[in-house]
């Protein structure tokens, strides 16, 4: 059984920087893809950045130039570092990772950013 455990959310003000992590824990044979995803309250859970197996990254066009996705293979986990936050980036972020056929969510992490 696969376990993701997603760290770092908080209260940041605009313009303020977080760091969010998720450890993947388990019988995992070899991930290939982890990314964020995150759900504003009264909107659809949305893409927020991947990073593959290779290294390659993808960035939502709303957060290009301002977040960035990197992975520590060795430890399984996954960080989204966000910088020059907005108000609009408050959500529950989710980490989200496919290996094989195993599919898995964190239990999300809250962001919330105050003007």
């Amino acid at each position: 059984q696969v376990r993701l455990v997603e760290s770092g959310g908080g209260l940041v003000q605009a313009g303020g920087s977080l760091r969010l992590s998720c450890a993947a824990s388990g019988s995992i044979f070899r991930i290939n893809f982890m990314g964020w995803y995150r759900q504003a309250p009264g909107k659809q859970r949305e893409f927020v950045a991947g990073i593959n197996s290779g290294g390659s990254t993808n960035h939502a066009d709303s957060v290009k130039g301002r977040f960035t996705i990197s992975r520590d293979n060795a430890k399984n986990t996954v960080y989204l570092e966000m910088n020059s936050l907005k108000t609009e980036d408050t959500a529950v972020y989710y980490c989200k990772m496919i290996a094989g056929f195993q599919d898995a969510w964190g239990q999300g992490t809250q962001v919330t950013v105050s003007s």
